[in-house]
């Protein structure tokens, strides 16, 4: 996995939400970690396109990734969780997708599905209502 170096992620602390009680009201332990993706030097210029195409949803005007954690009751484990959530996506966003070997059906298959089209039309046929007049009538 690639690291991000520390120096290009800023962190930012506030309350965490939920229960906890006086430690959730005292303590700022929610972690918010943001690292520029358009003026990282970590990544190339091709990297950093896959990761914005990739990471779009989650990646502000501005250029920032925010990934935050509120999990842990320390500041210290929330900030490990974040920045290691922060590298796995990026890690993610990086990995190179396997591209779809185009298959042709095998004549088993084939047969397997023309079958159960004629089932599934018999079936259908047999729900219909029948003819008001009889064939060859007056």
């Amino acid at each position: 996995m690639r690291r991000i170096p520390l120096r290009e992620i800023e962190i930012r602390t506030s309350r965490s939400s939920g229960p906890g009680g006086q430690n959730v009201n005292k303590l700022e332990t929610r972690v918010e970690a943001l690292w520029n993706v358009n003026e990282s030097a970590a990544i190339t210029d091709a990297e950093r396109a896959r990761v914005k195409a990739a990471l779009r949803a989650r990646i502000t005007a501005a250029g920032l990734l925010r990934v935050t954690s509120q999990r842990h009751r320390t500041q210290a484990m929330n900030r490990e969780s974040a920045i290691a959530r922060l590298e796995s996506l990026v890690a993610e966003a990086l990995k190179p997708r396997k591209r779809r070997r185009p298959t042709t059906p095998t004549p088993a298959s084939e047969e397997a599905r023309l079958s159960e089209k004629k089932r599934r039309s018999r079936l259908k046929r047999g729900r219909a209502a029948p003819p008001l007049d009889p064939p060859g009538g007056n």
